[in-house]
């Protein structure tokens, strides 16, 4: 299973006191909740998967790919703009060279292929097996 996410902010990050809290209003705190409700569910969402896989000793069968710390304008959604189609390429280009996790050193960039290739022998595998 290849996940792709469509990549989250470093703002999750983000603590608040209560003073900034007291002065916000509605609007405010449903834009806060909206976005910790949409991290929570990619995390749970990658945490559930990931576990299944451990379970079944098939952690080498599931890769999550996502940026964690978009910034600036490749964090809307809506900004189809030459300028940060070329952002978003240069944070690709980027995140191939990161670690997949704290616990895993491969780079995305291997795991992609190491998934690439797997996915290609259990093509041929089962082509070879519809041939008999």
């Amino acid at each position: 299973l290849l996940s792709l996410g469509t990549g989250t902010t470093s703002e999750f990050d983000k603590t608040y006191t209560a003073e900034e809290t007291a002065k916000w209003g509605a609007l405010q705190w449903m834009l806060v909740i909206q976005q910790m409700a949409e991290a929570a569910s990619s995390y749970m969402t990658d945490y559930y998967l990931s576990t299944v896989f451990q379970d079944l000793h098939s952690q080498n069968n599931y890769l999550r790919v996502q940026e964690n710390a978009l910034t600036g304008t490749t964090t809307k959604a809506d900004d189809a703009s030459e300028a940060n189609m070329e952002l978003l390429a240069q944070v690709g280009e980027n995140l191939l060279k990161k670690p997949v996790s704290k616990d895993n050193p491969e780079t995305y960039e291997e795991a992609l292929k190491r998934f690439a290739k797997l996915l290609s022998d259990r093509k041929k595998l089962r082509a070879n097996k519809a041939s008999y």
